[in-house]
């Protein structure tokens, strides 16, 4: 890498914002783009994978921040967050104090997140100096392995000035030539909402997941094909049979919600979009791909597979953890709204649009409390809608001795009797702008109400029908 230049190490910046940057910090240029490879990309980062042999980035994948194609440049600001952000995590000085949004991302996963999901299962990683030429070459680089509407939707944010460094869980380290196989799962949102503040009108949200209503949503704009048949209820139900068939519903319909690792390379999965389902030439491909890793006949690698990941999944218990945090959440965002209304100072719309003496009076308990219940109740929301989105990270390895003396955890596969060593980790762990609690009551709206017209219209379908056929039988009479 002749790019690669070395700075002194500052021990002190560590210690005045807790950030951690490289022991030696690292200054990264245009010559080094090549080294870095796509690995797929979210809402709000590109991801790429480390090719090159500098020990530094062995094993790590670099999160790099992306802009909205249509948004105007933002302006440099002395600290990362709004007003209202900083008194909303004011009890976190690090936090507010950040001057960029990536140190302040940083610092929310290593202050908030770690300790809730547990610092076990969570890398908050490392930053690293990059130029602008870096950042030129390398969304140059990947732009032909990004998903068009990726690429009309955003671009590498050419403002950033250092990128963060985390585990590349897609590897388990070890012995070289070792083999490993990840699984990266979006579990979604495993319960079922409870809050008082749920609208009459928006009741079926009780009884049916957001992820089943989304994908109503989903179909209808485009963004996929066909229904997924994965339920998050399934996943975090803590019963082995709905795990499994959780996971086999992911594996039938992954969209961008399943994706398989083997050695660090995708061999299961969308890259930065997602595939809707999976047809007979892919899963043939991927039972193939099994061959060094399932000990099975050809046609039984895939079923043991997923059985593996099932057990891992039930046996370690982590979605307890994760639901918890999910949990925080029990306003719903038709009740959090209205705190976040009163924070910003601002007339709560969502009543005037509500209107109607009984409904004001329901909201009026939520416009009454002090602000210190206002602030714990949006940051309570937002910190549960991380653990909503965030990702899953499952990595294996076989091993011929059980494992003993390993660290890591072990699980026996007995349809292939073989056993493995696992880890498990969370990712995607981000920072919600306060800003967005208006997007997010907007497409709840969206959500519940393209769900309910589907419903109607498929009883009026039903109904006609009916109709059809008893007017067929009475003619025939």
């Amino acid at each position: 890498m002749e790019g690669l230049h070395f700075e002194t190490t500052n021990q002190a910046r560590f210690e005045s914002t807790g950030v951690r940057w490289m022991e030696e910090e690292v200054f990264l240029e245009h010559k080094d783009a090549a080294d870095w490879v796509y690995r797929g990309e979210g809402a709000a980062n590109l991801v790429l994978a480390y090719t090159g042999s500098s020990p530094f980035f062995v094993g790590k994948v670099m999160r790099i921040r992306k802009a909205a194609r249509n948004k105007t440049a933002r302006v440099r600001s002395p600290t990362a967050l709004s007003t209202h952000e900083r008194l909303l995590w004011r009890d976190i000085d690090d936090i507010v104090s950040s001057h960029n949004k990536e140190i302040a991302a940083q610092l929310y996963v290593q202050r908030v997140m770690s300790p809730l999901l547990g610092p076990k299962h969570v890398d908050a990683g490392m930053r690293v100096h990059v130029s602008r030429e870096f950042l030129e070459s390398a969304e140059k680089n990947v732009i032909y392995q990004r998903p068009a509407w990726r690429v009309d939707a955003a671009k590498v944010d050419m403002q950033c000035d250092s990128t963060l460094l985390i585990t590349d869980h897609s590897l388990f380290g070890g012995l070289k030539g070792e083999p490993c196989i990840s699984v990266e799962i979006k579990p979604k949102c495993g319960f079922l909402p409870f809050s008082k503040f749920i609208s009459e009108g928006n009741a079926i949200k009780r009884s049916i997941s957001r992820f089943r209503m989304h994908q109503t949503l989903k179909l209808r704009q485009g963004e996929v094909s066909k229904l997924s048949k994965y339920n998050p209820l399934d996943l975090f139900s803590k019963s082995k049979d709905r795990i499994h068939k959780a996971i086999s519903d992911l594996f039938t319909t992954p969209q961008n919600n399943f994706r398989v690792f083997l050695n660090g390379s995708l061999i299961f999965g969308g890259l930065g979009g997602g595939a809707d389902s999976t047809n007979f030439v892919i899963s043939e491909a991927f039972e193939d791909a099994l061959k060094s890793v399932i000990r099975a006949d050809n046609g039984l690698r895939t079923r043991n597979f997923l059985q593996l990941v099932s057990e891992t999944v039930y046996k370690s218990g982590v979605l307890d953890r994760l639901l918890e945090v999910q949990k925080l959440d029990n306003l719903d965002i038709e009740g959090a709204v209205h705190a976040y209304y009163d924070i910003i100072s601002e007339s709560c719309p969502v009543c005037r649009e509500l209107g109607g003496d009984e409904v004001s009076h329901i909201y009026t308990s939520l416009h009454s409390i002090s602000l210190d219940e206002r602030l714990k109740i949006v940051k309570d929301f937002l910190t549960a809608a991380t653990a909503k989105d965030c990702s899953l990270m499952v990595s294996f390895r076989p091993r011929e001795d059980k494992g003993s003396g390993s660290s890591y955890n072990k699980v026996y596969l007995e349809s292939a009797n073989q056993n493995f060593e696992y880890k498990v980790s969370f990712i995607d762990l981000d920072l919600k702008p306060l800003k967005k609690m208006e997007k997010y009551y907007e497409l709840d709206k969206k959500i519940v109400n393209c769900y309910t017209q589907m419903l109607e219209t498929d009883q009026e379908v039903d109904e006609a029908t009916s109709m059809e056929a008893y007017t067929t039988i009475k003619d025939s009479i």
